[in-house]
């Protein structure tokens, strides 16, 4: 006979139960009803941020259940009778059950703060609540948009980001010492602080929020420690609450700081009600991430159908990336075991910090933090409690020990979201699994947090399975296969470009790369679905500055500029009240323009005879260059005519990431020639070109890829090295990082682009000829379509108003804006 199950919540872990009873089910002895509070089907919560990219919930749905399952959306259950065994529903259905499981999850806690109930104050939890942040949000007038995180943990940051990528500057208050305080320690708190602070999120921390008010059509918020910040939005991300009001209703027992409590099955008081996930509370802990959720599923699912599985320790190993920095620990990571020991690397230089925590014979792995570089947990986290692999100082030196999948015992956890071990793995590949998708398919491992791919491939290549370069699970080619097809076929958009050669509607790895591909084969980067595809910077031609407004930067080629040029820019800068500034490329940033101001500033500087600086794209920046022979008594090369020549040349071509160059007259090498992706240094014979540097996060220098060559050798190395690069590079992938993945190296560039051992430089030079004859000034294109024109405009239904938010004050005789360089305090 039949029975049936009743599952009280339709987030990952109820759906995970359901799942989980109808794979195990074989003899359909369950019958299951599953009764869900939000209209929406499952969906990933892990990865609710990612909704802001695109606002599409369909890439977010988890899969189906199958068509015995009976779902009832947007329809919660209000009560339960434990004597009559039966659940009412918000719409009057009343369901008989023979068991009953609670997955309802948690709400947001909201702290008691007064105005916290003002409009513009939101939680960060749901896809509804996403929904409601953005139309708030674009309500809110371009220029000084600030907003306001309470809670400085992993939902805060979070949020900040979603908040960051609809154009507001968030400020986040943490009441612990520093940012992630049940994550990782206090040096890795340090550390996440300083690299999330440097990409223009404020961090307010070992204070609390003690009042929200209305101030002159925005928010004040008062901080506990005197600090006034002015905000257009507010979000409380402060932890969250076991939803247990349901069970406490139906008589069942608590545990003291709330969560329905539940035995090692799972199980209430009560034999014929379950709780798993947020709701419950079991061994008097509430688990508040999706892995010891999951885990609860399976025992709970296991138990319906005979079994004796115990909920035993929960694995919290989490690793994010927050803002784009790499977070994560795992095991005891706060080092509370008795005698613990700590081995930590805190490399400030290179944004990394490293702690192992060890036992107090520092035989045994029990935990670590990663902040900055996170590569190894993959290979540490499934090693906690197990003998300590390697010397632990060398495990985290940039260059040290390396944990391989031979390292893994066969019963360590590689997935621990959704308790795979390595031995199903390995299962898994010897049955036919091939690649990734394959092994989550099979194992599920990789479907939770992701953090496991990396050793999922490491699997799959010690087992002698050739690994895939496909470009994301979109598109099974290749970055450089992609752009092939794009080159040969002539497809000009996305849209057709996924329907023809990929699947589903894309996502923020694939519609950058795409975007830059068709860019790099002509085409405005403004026409037509290609402005969807592109970011903030592309889609205003300019880069926006922290109080949204934006930089303008004309091309000044080789740093040479007429008198007239010169007065030309001191007017602009004086008519529209910029913040003028030389650039260390030799060229002068305008900062300040409203994004109305844009148009009429471009303008202005296009009938002088300037054009776009391409500073906010992936393309040729500058070309640096010192005065040469003309002026300089060591020169001996003209090094300002060729830095001109390559630069007028390069204008415009869209690359894999940004490009930079120098010409240097002589060995003295004035313009840093050897720190640019390509570098010319001026001879007694001729030019030496070096090839693949770079500052930035990961300085390289150059290498010499030709030596004394003449002007047009050395311009026809450059064209083939550049387009050889745009076509063969992977997303984001400076040059100095793409030479060094490739296979020879250095000397198979030289063979490829000067010995043309492929045959291919031809092709290489025609399409650099291609692109030098199609170039159009991108600002001109814009001031010449009324249709791209209209965009810029910080109200939609009153063009050509000017956003009375923005605010400066004076610095050193110029404006900068009120929060350039310190926090946005009211003076009261």
């Amino acid at each position: 006979m039949t029975a049936s199950l009743v599952v009280v919540g339709n987030g990952m872990v109820g759906h995970r139960l359901v799942s989980s009873v109808r794979e195990r089910d074989r003899a359909g002895r369950w019958r299951v009803e599953v009764f869900g509070e939000e209209r929406r089907p499952a969906y990933d919560r892990v990865a609710l941020t990612s909704y802001v990219d695109t606002w599409d919930d369909s890439a977010l749905l988890l899969a189906g259940h199958d068509p015995d399952v009976t779902v009832h959306l947007g329809d919660p259950v209000v009560a339960i009778d434990r004597a009559a065994r039966t659940v009412t529903s918000a719409s009057g259905l009343v369901r008989e059950y023979d068991a009953l499981v609670l997955a309802t999850g948690s709400s947001p806690f909201v702290p008691p703060v007064p105005g916290h109930d003002l409009p513009g104050c939101h939680v960060y939890r749901t896809l509804d609540d996403l929904d409601g942040i953005r139309e708030y949000a674009a309500r809110v007038p371009h220029g000084r948009r600030a907003a306001l995180v309470v809670g400085g943990g992993l939902l805060g940051l979070e949020a900040a980001k979603a908040l960051r990528d609809l154009g507001l500057s968030p400020h986040v208050v943490e009441l612990a010492p520093w940012l992630m305080p049940l994550q990782v320690d206090e040096g890795g708190g340090a550390l996440l602080r300083r690299l999330i602070t440097a990409l223009d999120v404020t961090v307010h921390a070992g204070t609390g929020t003690t009042a929200i008010e209305r101030d002159r059509g925005r928010l004040l918020a008062r901080l506990g420690n005197g600090t006034e910040l002015d905000v257009d939005l507010v979000v409380f991300a402060a932890g969250i609450r076991p939803r247990d009001a349901l069970a406490r209703a139906a008589g069942l027992d608590l545990g003291e700081r709330g969560g329905v409590l539940v035995d090692e099955a799972c199980r209430t008081a009560d034999p014929h009600v379950w709780a798993v996930g947020e709701c419950a509370c079991v061994g008097g802990r509430v688990h508040g991430l999706v892995a010891p959720g999951y885990a609860m599923a399976e025992v709970v699912a296991d138990r319906l159908l005979g079994g004796a599985a115990t909920f035993t320790v929960a694995d919290t190993a989490t690793k994010l990336k927050l803002l784009g920095v790499d977070v994560a620990s795992f095991g005891d990571a706060h080092a509370r075991a008795e005698g613990a020991l700590e081995v930590v690397l805190n490399d400030a230089v290179a944004g990394s910090y490293k702690k192992l925590v060890l036992s107090d014979d520092a035989s045994t792995l029990l935990g670590g933090v990663l902040v900055g570089d996170a590569s190894a947990y993959a290979a540490l986290a499934p090693m906690v409690g197990r003998p300590l692999p390697g010397d632990p100082a060398a495990l985290l030196a940039p260059a040290g020990e390396t944990l391989g999948a031979g390292a893994l015992p066969p019963d360590a956890q590689v997935c621990s979201c959704q308790a795979v071990t390595r031995a199903a793995v390995d299962g898994a590949i010897a049955e036919g699994c091939a690649d990734v998708p394959a092994l989550k398919a099979c194992t599920r491992a990789g479907t939770g947090c992701g953090s496991c791919v990396p050793m999922l491939r490491q699997l799959l290549a010690s087992a002698g399975v050739a690994q895939s370069s496909a470009l994301c699970e979109h598109f099974t080619h290749s970055r450089v296969a992609l752009f092939e097809i794009v080159r040969s076929t002539g497809i000009r958009t996305f849209s057709e470009l996924v329907a023809r050669y990929g699947r589903g509607r894309g996502c923020d790895l694939c519609k950058p790369a795409v975007a830059s591909m068709l860019a790099s084969l002509g085409g405005h980067v403004l026409d037509r679905e290609q402005v969807a595809l592109q970011d903030t910077n592309d889609q205003f031609l300019a880069n926006i500055q922290r109080n949204g407004t934006y930089s303008v930067v004309p091309r000044i080629p080789g740093g040479e500029i007429t008198p007239h040029k010169l007065m030309v820019i001191a007017e602009v800068a004086r008519d529209f009240d910029l913040y003028t500034k030389i650039t260390g490329g030799q060229r002068i940033d305008l900062f300040g323009a409203t994004v109305e101001d844009l148009p009429a500033i471009w303008r202005r500087l296009v009938d002088a005879g300037f054009e776009s600086g391409h500073a906010y794209g992936k393309a040729l920046r500058t070309v640096k260059s010192c005065v040469g022979s003309t002026w300089c008594r060591y020169g001996v090369q003209d090094s300002v005519r060729l830095a001109i020549e390559l630069e007028l040349r390069y204008r415009g071509l869209r690359s894999p990431h940004k490009l930079k160059a120098g010409v240097s007259g002589c060995a003295r090498e004035c313009a840093e020639a050897r720190s640019k992706d390509f570098g010319v240094i001026a001879t007694e014979h001729g030019w030496n070109l070096y090839v693949a540097g770079n500052g930035g996060f990961s300085p390289r220098h150059a290498r010499l890829l030709a030596s004394d060559v003449d002007t047009e050798t050395l311009v026809r190395l450059i064209d083939r090295f550049l387009i050889f690069y745009v076509r063969t590079a992977d997303r984001l992938q400076r040059t100095a990082a793409w030479v060094e993945a490739m296979d020879g190296g250095l000397d198979h560039l030289r063979a490829v682009i000067v010995d043309d051992t492929l045959g291919i430089c031809a092709d290489l030079e025609e399409a650099m000829t291609a692109h030098v004859g199609s170039y159009a000034d991108e600002w001109r294109g814009v001031l010449e379509d009324p249709e791209k024109l209209a965009r810029f405009t910080s109200f939609v239904n009153a063009p050509g108003t000017p956003d009375p938010t923005v605010a400066f004050r004076e610095e050193r005789g110029q404006r900068v804006p009120v929060s350039l360089g310190v926090p946005q305090v009211s003076a009261r």
